[in-house]
């Protein structure tokens, strides 16, 4: 069974939102050791429906109870793993050469964290690794430890610490999102027997955001609507 190494690639975003991994050796880095462990975080936040009444921002009035949480926002994914760097011969490259530590550590920058002067920002890179789902992301944090040295100084061992937040393009976030969501814009036509918080609780699952969606629209009386009409439901 032939091992499978990590792979870390710039990728290229396109004008039309696709983000293309680079096919030139230069723009890929592969670990000669895999690393032990990779770690990868998926996190949802959430608001809640009641605001605290108490002057002070992070205390709740006496005797509240706890309220309903309501779903917010999907966070970006992370991926966090650990890579050694060796040059002391224990592990060699395809054509038999010992790695030069500071080289690998320079090329690994110059792939997940230089800047591009055109784009405005760094890279974003493709992590692929055998099995593991392809990850798409920037460099969040970079830290190398150097462990291990030749008498005049050279580095012959380095840990390198990094953690990538996710990368997706605006057209690759909506050809993901479920039309139905509620934070896509919907345009509704109003029907014999609609009520505002009717169609919130549609849309929003939220029949209390019915004064939001009036100010939103330019309603003059929320409860008048006229059957034919259409309403413009924003993203929350």
């Amino acid at each position: 069974m032939s091992k499978e190494k990590l792979t870390i690639t710039r990728c290229e975003v396109t004008s039309g939102g696709q983000t293309n991994p680079s096919s030139a050796s230069t723009d890929k880095f592969e670990a000669l050791l895999n690393p032990a462990s990779y770690s990868h975080s998926r996190s949802i936040s959430y608001s809640s429906n009641v605001e605290p009444k108490s002057k002070c921002k992070n205390q709740k009035p006496q005797g509240q109870t706890a309220a309903e949480s309501r779903f917010a926002a999907i966070n970006a994914e992370k991926v966090s793993f650990d890579l050694v760097l060796d040059g002391t011969g224990v592990v060699k490259k395809d054509d038999g050469s010992v790695p030069d530590v500071k080289a690998e550590v320079q090329q690994l920058a110059d792939i997940v964290y230089r800047y591009v002067g055109d784009k405005h920002e760094p890279s974003v890179v493709k992590l692929s690794w055998g099995g593991l789902d392809p990850f798409y992301g920037r460099m969040d944090s970079m830290s190398v430890d150097y462990t291990l040295f030749e008498p005049s100084g050279k580095p012959l061992r380095a840990k390198v610490k990094l953690s990538f937040v996710s990368f997706m393009t605006t057209v690759e976030a909506a050809l993901r999102a479920e039309q139905s969501s509620p934070d896509l814009t919907h345009m509704i036509q109003v029907r014999d027997g609609d009520t505002l918080p009717l169609l919130c609780q549609r849309v929003y699952n939220d029949c209390g955001l019915y004064l939001f969606v009036a100010r939103e629209n330019k309603l003059a009386n929320f409860r008048d609507l006229s059957p034919g009409s259409w309403l413009r439901f924003p993203p929350l």
